[in-house]
């Protein structure tokens, strides 16, 4: 059973990083959780990183920008992996073709500004549905509507054996009381109508290998066992700890708050019967992160 605790402190002690969710974590996506950056900031200050791990579809330094306006302190993180960088990586080495159809909103345009780290990119063309190599899905059009709506395009890709590429596998997000669908809900739709979807963020690894050489180019090459993983997305950020073979530190206070009965701290009747359901196991949990 997951242990329950109270503050990060009480085990920050046995690890050297942290790999940090960002939404629902730090902030609920129109203001910063204060306990939270103050418990980075104290591991920080004895001597931990922190890595801010999202699955946010856009370049590292646009979520930089949106957490500074939130409120996030920058003393309290290191670095930044995003879905997006990881994404648009793959993106740039052809792996859905030149012309792509963009499932997004207008926020989302950094995501076609190549990285550093790609020395010869793709040439990407945004073109119509008709015209297109594969689909790049930073999100829905409209967050608020039903991803059900896309399955006519999504039948016609489809056919037409498009790849799908998912730059953010979350399901949905709680923007302060509303609840929003993200990329990963287009994406599992378009799998479960037998389309092949791409993933490059949590739980998928390759946003933890960009954590990890995030980490190496802070000099921090850390065996597995001194790195935990922060969040409260129980199939993303939990289940891909454990993959990865970290420990993970569940946050039940944020999408989970109410399957878990969560207000300061979780119930432990419910916490159990959601892991079981779940068919996950943190090594421990807590309400919010503090």
């Amino acid at each position: 059973m997951t242990q329950i605790i109270q503050s990060f402190s009480e085990i920050s002690g046995r690890y050297d990083a942290a790999l940090v969710d960002l939404w629902g974590c730090m902030h609920d996506g129109v203001k910063a959780h204060p306990e939270a950056a103050a418990a980075m900031q104290e591991f920080r200050g004895k001597g931990g990183t922190v890595v801010l791990v999202t699955n946010a579809p856009r370049p590292w330094r646009s979520v930089e920008t949106q957490i500074e306006r939130l409120g996030i302190p920058r003393d309290s993180w290191d670095a930044i992996a995003t879905s997006g960088d990881s994404a648009r990586t793959a993106m740039f080495n052809g792996a859905v073709g030149n012309k792509v159809w963009f499932m997004g909103e207008d926020h989302d345009m950094a995501f076609f500004e190549p990285p550093e780290i790609i020395e010869d990119p793709a040439p990407i063309e945004r073109v119509e549905l008709e015209e297109a190599d594969g689909i790049v899905c930073c999100g829905p059009f409209d967050p608020l509507v039903d991803p059900d709506v896309n399955r006519p395009q999504f039948l016609y890709a489809k056919q037409k054996g498009l790849k799908l590429l998912c730059a953010n596998p979350d399901i949905v997000v709680d923007r302060g009381d509303t609840r929003e669908w993200c990329a990963g809900a287009l994406a599992k739709l378009y799998t479960e109508m037998g389309g092949e979807s791409l993933y490059f963020g949590k739980p998928h690894p390759p946003i933890y290998d960009l954590a990890r050489r995030r980490l190496s180019a802070l000099g921090k090459d850390l065996p597995t066992d001194a790195i935990i993983c922060i969040g409260d997305g129980i199939q993303t950020d939990v289940s891909g700890a454990r993959s990865e073979d970290y420990d993970a530190l569940f946050i039940s206070g944020g999408l989970a708050a109410d399957l878990t009965k969560t207000v300061d701290t979780p119930d432990e009747t419910a916490l159990r019967s959601y892991l079981e359901k779940e068919n996950q196991a943190p090594q421990f949990t807590i309400g919010h992160l503090r």
